[in-house]
């Protein structure tokens, strides 16, 4: 299971970065300077560049404020100009992984879990709070869409006013996740049966064969597979949606479409027709 997670950790982070936070997902009219050498080139991401907004010295694209700020801290909010929260998101961090890292050396592992979870949770909200603050006179702004989308299920199409997706990408992951919560407690079921059967110390007598349990196993464990495979592809759909139809925000599609039918006579170009009389037919307009 752990090595089906990494790789499907992988291939959304690889897909993600190369998707999501390239220059043109991420386009925004700040600076239209055409002589810049950068202009032909597909850049993934520049220190050079985040530095530089960090610093205020140019404006930057959301996607390279959002992944610098996976590793700087709180760079999200000097962007922003919003420094007085940055005494806020540090704290919100750094206390709870340090109150983990001291319960988890005297043993108290339950306890140092949900100090941990809560150091996760405020990294989280840090990179929300940057997303949201994040200015732009350009509505929906793609990367936005995108980057809400990867940070809550569903908050893309919200964005984009597209509401009646949520329930959709929801109950899609709703349902990947309860297929795969019932395939590991079975699979975690026919593991331990198939170690009893097979256990020469101490006498089986259950009904369920070492052979049975066995390919009940590896089936339950290979549907469990599948399940987490589901979730994954469910939420890189739902990103790539919001990406997609933020783009197409404007597209317009006239409402006075119609289509003209009416009886026509042809007249024949006498140069090349072998038959100079007139005919008879229909003529089919689309006004659009």
């Amino acid at each position: 299971m752990k090595k089906v997670l990494a790789c499907i950790v992988l291939s959304l982070s690889a897909i993600i970065a190369s998707a999501q936070f390239r220059s043109e997902a991420f386009q925004q009219q700040y600076n239209d300077d055409k002589s810049s050498p950068t202009d032909s080139v597909d850049v993934m991401f520049s220190f050079k560049e985040y530095f530089a907004g960090l610093g205020h010295r140019q404006e930057i694209k959301i996607g390279t404020m959002f992944a610098g700020s996976m590793l700087v801290v709180g760079g999200e909010q000097i962007y922003n100009r919003q420094y007085w929260k940055l005494p806020i998101v540090y704290t919100g961090i750094l206390a709870p992984l340090g109150a983990g890292i001291y319960l988890n050396t005297q043993g108290n592992h339950d306890a140092a879990k949900y100090c941990f979870i809560g150091a996760g949770l405020a990294y989280w909200g840090t990179l929300m709070d940057g997303v949201v603050s994040y200015r732009t006179n350009q509505y929906p702004l793609p990367g936005k869409a995108t980057l809400y989308s990867l940070l809550l299920p569903g908050l893309g199409q919200a964005y984009n006013g597209e509401f009646w997706k949520i329930p959709i990408y929801i109950g899609g992951l709703g349902a990947a996740y309860y297929f795969y919560n019932t395939n590991e407690i079975n699979y975690q079921r026919y593991r331990r049966i198939y170690k009893e059967a097979t256990n020469t110390e101490v006498a089986y007598t259950g009904p369920i064969t070492a052979e049975q349990a066995l390919y009940y196993r590896d089936v339950f464990r290979r549907y469990r597979d599948y399940s987490i495979l589901a979730m994954a592809l469910v939420y890189l759909l739902q990103v790539i949606d919001a990406n997609v139809f933020s783009y197409m925000h404007d597209f317009e599609i006239a409402d006075d479409m119609a289509l003209d039918v009416r009886p026509s006579v042809i007249t024949p170009n006498t140069q090349l027709a072998f038959n100079p009389q007139p005919a008879f037919g229909l003529s089919v307009g689309l006004k659009f």
